[in-house]
Formats: structure tokens, C-alpha cells, sequence
């Protein structure tokens, strides 16, 4: 065999090789980039929640304790009534409670929008009342670093908090984005129902504002059914706190 043809016999040899390396580890390492990606998700349900300081590095375990202790995962159907487990629903939609014991103390909506860039991802956390988010929290985004990426800076996240998704008379509204700040340009009846926007990310905030209209208005039933206080129908054995 000449020269050429065993060198060209030796590479071939250790890409292969190394094709075969790079398949095991990726095929050993999959379950922990599942499980990272699980407990990720898990710590932004508890953050929205404030189950978790902004703060605070938990570990791991800290964070599936706290979940455990305090996260009830559900599926709700088109009239919010809560499905179990051996009940197959194309259309059921999946809803997060927090709960103290046999307290609950508001809901946590998933959130899954189109972007300026690709889908953003998110939780939606609301008070017991079924009206006043609690927290916001992104988890996955494509969105462009200093402009619509801010929208997983804690400037932002911290901006959602306290406002309302009905009017004082009741009627749903969701929550929009601002082009700017909310004082600045808008009257202040409407105030509570928008956050300030993001500088240069006028198409984030507009793409995000009708995802979380369209995604709410599915929650509605849900959250008719807290500020009624009749969380009894939602099958929950559970009480409001």
C-alpha cells in the first residue's frame, strides 16, 4: 500500500472513530441535558411563583424540593374544569398551582409565543385572585441580546408585576407592551393593563403582547373561577388562602 493510501486508510480510520466517540457521548449525556432542562424550567415556575429569591443560586435539589412541596402540575379543559390523569384531552391545557399545604395561593399559565426571531417561551404567575400577575419569568428565547433579548433582564421580569389582566369592571384585557414608558404615553386608566416596552424592540413586545392575549383568552374559565372564589369547580381539593 503506498503512502498516500495509508494515510488516506488512517483518516478515514479515525473519523470513524471519532464519529463513534462523539455518537456515545452525546447519546450518555442526553438524560442530564433532559434533566438540566427540566429543573430550568421547574426553577422559573418557582420564580414566578416568588418561591425563589431573585437572589438565590439553589441547588438542584433545592429546587426539586421546593417544587415538590409547593408546585401542583394540572391540565384544565375548555371550560377550566380540571382533567385527571386517565382522562385523554386533545385540547387540554396545561396550568401549574402553587399551593402552601392544602392553601393555593394563585396559578402559573405557560406561555408560548412567536418572537421577532423564533418562539419565546415563558410562565405567567397570578394571584389568588385571578386577576394580578405575581411574577413573569422567560425561559427560552431568540431573541437579539441588548434589544428584544431584554425581555429576560430582571428590568423587564420585575415590570410585570402587580398589573392586571380585567378593568376594574370586570372585562378581560390582557396585558400589552408599551412603545416606551407606560406614564409617558399612555392615560393612567390603562396603566395597570401594560408594561413598559423595550428600546429598539418594538416587534418583541408586539409579538409577545398578542401571544399572551391569545394564550389568556384560552386561561379565562380558569380565572373566571378565581376571582369568583369558586376554585370547587375546578375539582382542586384544595382552598383559596
Amino acid at each position: 500500500m503506498s503512502g498516500s493510501l495509508k494515510s488516506l486508510a488512517y483518516a478515514a480510520a479515525l473519523c470513524t472513530v471519532c464519529g463513534l466517540l462523539l455518537t456515545a457521548a452525546s447519546s450518555g449525556l442526553k438524560p442530564l441535558q433532559e434533566r438540566n432542562i427540566l429543573i430550568d424550567r421547574h426553577r422559573n415556575i418557582l420564580s414566578a411563583a416568588g418561591l425563589l429569591l431573585a437572589a438565590s443560586t439553589p441547588s438542584p435539589r433545592d429546587i426539586e424540593g421546593l417544587y415538590s412541596s409547593h408546585i401542583r402540575p394540572l391540565r384544565v379543559d375548555a371550560v377550566g374544569r380540571i382533567l385527571p390523569p386517565s382522562e385523554p384531552a386533545n385540547a387540554a391545557l396545561p396550568i401549574y398551582l402553587f399551593v402552601d399545604g392544602q392553601d393555593i395561593g394563585g396559578y402559573i399559565v405557560p406561555i408560548d409565543t412567536r418572537g421577532l426571531w423564533g418562539p419565546i417561551q415563558a410562565y405567567l404567575a397570578f394571584d389568588k385572585d385571578g386577576a394580578t400577575v405575581k411574577g413573569f419569568t422567560v425561559y427560552q428565547h431568540a431573541e437579539t441580546p441588548g434589544l428584544g433579548g431584554e425581555i429576560e433582564k430582571k428590568w423587564f421580569r420585575d415590570n410585570w408585576v402587580g398589573k392586571k389582566i380585567v378593568t376594574r369592571q370586570g372585562k378581560f384585557v390582557s396585558i400589552g407592551v408599551a412603545k416606551g414608558r407606560v406614564e409617558d404615553i399612555l392615560p393612567k386608566e390603562k396603566h395597570s393593563h401594560y408594561v413598559d416596552g423595550i428600546s429598539g424592540a418594538t416587534l418583541t413586545g408586539k409579538y409577545l403582547a398578542a401571544g399572551l392575549a391569545e394564550t389568556l383568552r384560552l386561561y379565562e374559565p380558569v380565572a373566571v373561577k378565581f376571582r369568583k372564589n369558586l376554585l370547587h369547580e375546578l375539582g382542586a381539593a384544595t382552598t383559596p388562602r
